[in-house]
């Protein structure tokens, strides 16, 4: 791997091949980043702001980060101007652009792309945090600076501690990066290519949203898109040139898919998000992946309530959705107010599906094959296992629309979610839009027998011929359901006994162990994440004594290690008083003696090792968290970060950092010292572990 680091605006850019918008079809109104530069953002800049219907077949749109407040409180002239309002707003607009070339750095004078400033818009900006494994998996060639030093020492204590470092330094380069990286991932400075006469060879770039509609909650919503999320940056991995990482700003402002709303996101909404996502990857469930928190303090928003801004920088290899596919051949073309849904464009379903075949998926289907139907299956596939993960860690999406369903089956948008229901028939629900997308595209490649449509496939074609390959395309449905819940079962029965400890698949396993568990859980309101953990400590040999001596009444014969355990289980309650502990530690002790039968039918599967049941203890240790991101623990956070950002920002980089290492045995886990005996910050970290 290169060693070698930069600034995030001398970042390399991916190659143009690479590129979405050097393959896909961009906004007539923002053609190209040269003509998007030197007009729309000079002239024009309302365009990019006006909630309105892209063209038919364009997939995105050049945007400008934007954060400021809205609706825009543009005051009048002063002394009164002879320009009409439209006139005098696009000035205003384009006053408060980020359209100023800055000098390039003398460290890296040839970075493909430049940094531009603002002359009228300057706010006070705070970086809040920044996760170290974003930073180490996505963009570790990415110089921070002293960001972390600035944030400070990670600690849940919420005490400032004036002498305990690392402290800011003063190294001009160090403090350079670190206000670089502030400067750009708040939205407040932007990157674009420079001027072809400075940079002849350089690749054309600007920032961009995409195109996509999408079904919501059940009904057909139109054209949605990135009403606030700007890709402003694509860089190749060090270590894998042909794996690349889209960096972009979540609430960074207003762009053509805003509909009514402000573009913005609140602090409370970002930490969520920013959160969760390394919280999903820590437990290897497929995820878009945090980089920082900006704050933005004097940024007011309006929500319930009013707050203040706050812009997320998240990663992605793409941010391309099921809706995508949506947008150009949805159920029904519509028009309303701030929305609406164009007519389908056939053509640009085949460019949007051959990028995403060869460039995002990788699917390798070789040039002119038919790639329709492999798509849809790949991305049935992908979305399963991510969903079977979801289900086996008891993770629960809020928002499960096509238009956050991610092609690359990614945990995307988090809004409403919380950790624990059955998830897997709203992602068939997705998978069946995404196919009705496209069925008219793979029913004329099955008439192809197997070879690619080409370009104007669907121009003049009759009503008639594209029902009829709408149909054919169609009779792929049972097969893409069968191979979702399949894919689906498999992978959740695979986490399930990696969550118990089990190395054999067995049939059974689902019918005799798993469900027959989550209703005990369910039953005795028992913490879903407790008991699996506190089940790494369980033996065969618990059971010793009830073998050799039975009675008609089990409960009776219980060893101490073995009262002691099953009173360790349902101590995991927040009604402790309600439990009926008589039943259910006849329940444990009937499902614990099918739970020893298992492990002890496959001891050959640990016969490399000397101890089975010290090894087994650590590998469910190494799937089981003792630290989850629950909802109070998400709440305090905010709260601190909300009342005092200063020592907030140490507890949020505490939190984060547990949420990314959530196997660890925080708060002096099997540590028997009393707890007057424990550290302040041990105390701290097992109030919040499970």
């Amino acid at each position: 791997m290169s060693s070698a680091k930069f600034s995030v605006s001398a970042l390399p850019l991916a190659s143009k091949s690479q590129l979405l918008i050097h393959s896909l079809t961009p906004d007539t109104y923002t053609a190209t980043p040269e003509e998007f530069r030197t007009k729309v953002l000079v002239e024009t800049p309302s365009l990019q702001r006006r909630a309105r219907l892209l063209p038919g077949p364009c997939h995105f749109s050049h945007v400008s980060p934007f954060p400021v407040p809205f609706p825009y409180n543009i005051e009048a002239p002063v002394p009164a101007s002879d320009d009409n309002q439209g006139s005098y707003i696009e000035k205003w607009l384009a006053g408060r652009e980020a359209i100023n070339l800055l000098p390039p750095s003398p460290n890296h004078p040839n970075a493909p792309l430049r940094k531009h400033s603002s002359t009228n818009r300057d706010q006070p900006l705070d970086l809040i945090g920044i996760s170290e494994t974003g930073l180490r998996d996505c963009v570790p060639h990415l110089d921070v600076g002293d960001a972390f030093a600035v944030l400070g020492v990670p600690t849940l204590l919420n005490e400032l501690d004036d002498e305990c470092g690392p402290y800011p330094s003063d190294i001009k380069e160090v403090v350079e990066a670190r206000q670089d990286l502030v400067d750009i991932l708040s939205g407040q400075f932007m990157l674009m290519s420079p001027p072809k006469e400075e940079l002849s060879d350089a690749v054309p770039f600007a920032p961009y949203s995409l195109r996509y509609s999408g079904h919501q909650f059940g009904s057909w919503a139109g054209q949605l898109g990135d009403g606030r999320a700007i890709t402003i940056h694509v860089t190749p991995h060090p270590s894998n040139p042909d794996l690349t990482y889209e960096l972009q700003l979540k609430g960074a402002g207003r762009t053509p898919f805003s509909r009514s709303a402000d573009g913005l996101a609140v602090l409370r909404s970002s930490i969520r998000e920013y959160l969760c996502s390394e919280a999903m990857e820590a437990l290897k469930i497929p995820t878009t992946r945090s980089l920082t928190l900006v704050s933005l303090p004097a940024l007011p928003v309006a929500r319930e309530r009013e707050e203040t801004a706050c812009v997320l920088t998240r990663m992605a290899p793409s941010f391309i959705r099921i809706g995508c596919f949506e947008a150009f051949n949805g159920p029904t073309n519509m028009f309303f107010f701030g929305g609406g849904q164009q007519k389908p464009d056939l053509e640009g379903l085949r460019v949007l599906g051959e990028w995403v075949a060869g460039s995002v998926l990788k699917l390798g289907v070789g040039d002119g094959k038919a790639w329709g139907k492999e798509l849809v299956l790949d991305v049935a596939r992908r979305n399963a296992k991510m969903v079977a993960g979801w289900q086996a860690y008891g993770f629960m999406h809020g928002v499960i629309n096509t238009d956050n369903v991610s092609v690359l089956g990614l945990t995307i948008d988090y809004g409403p979610y919380a950790f624990m229901d059955f998830q897997p028939n709203m992602i068939i629900y997705a998978v069946r839009a995404l196919l009705n997308s496209l069925a008219p595209l793979i029913g004329a490649e099955a008439e192809l027998q197997g070879k690619a449509v080409s370009a104007g496939w669907a121009t003049d074609a009759p009503a008639e011929k594209l029902d009829a390959w709408t149909r054919k395309g169609q009779e792929l449905r049972d097969e893409m359901e069968r191979i979702t819940q399949e894919t689906a079962a498999v992978e959740y029965g695979r986490l399930m006994r990696k969550r118990l400890g089990l190395r054999r698949q067995d049939h059974t396993d689902e019918s005799t162990l798993f469900k027959p568990l989550l209703t005990i859980m369910e039953q005795h309101r028992l913490d879903f994440h407790s008991t699996f953990r506190t089940l790494s400590s369980f033996k065969p040999s618990f059971l010793s004594q009830l073998d050799q001596a039975p009675s008609p009444d089990k409960n009776n014969d219980l060893s101490p290690e073995l009262h002691a355990f099953i009173a360790k289980l349902l101590s995991a309650t927040p009604g402790p008083d309600k439990v009926a502990y008589g039943e259910a530690t006849a329940e444990w002790l009937g499902w614990l003696e099918k739970y020893s039968k298992r492990i002890l039918n496959e001891k050959d599967e640990w016969s490399d090792v000397e101890d089975a049941d010290a090894e087994r203890k650590k590998e469910m240790k190494g799937a089981n968290p003792r630290f989850v991101l629950r909802q109070w623990v998400l709440e305090e956070v905010i709260g601190k970060v909300e009342r005092d950002s200063n020592s907030g920002k140490r507890v949020l980089a505490k939190v984060m950092h547990m949420a990314s290492n959530p196997f660890e045995p925080w708060g002096a886990e099997g540590d028997e010292r009393p707890e007057s005996e424990l550290e302040k910050e041990e105390k701290e970290e097992r109030s919040c572990s499970s």
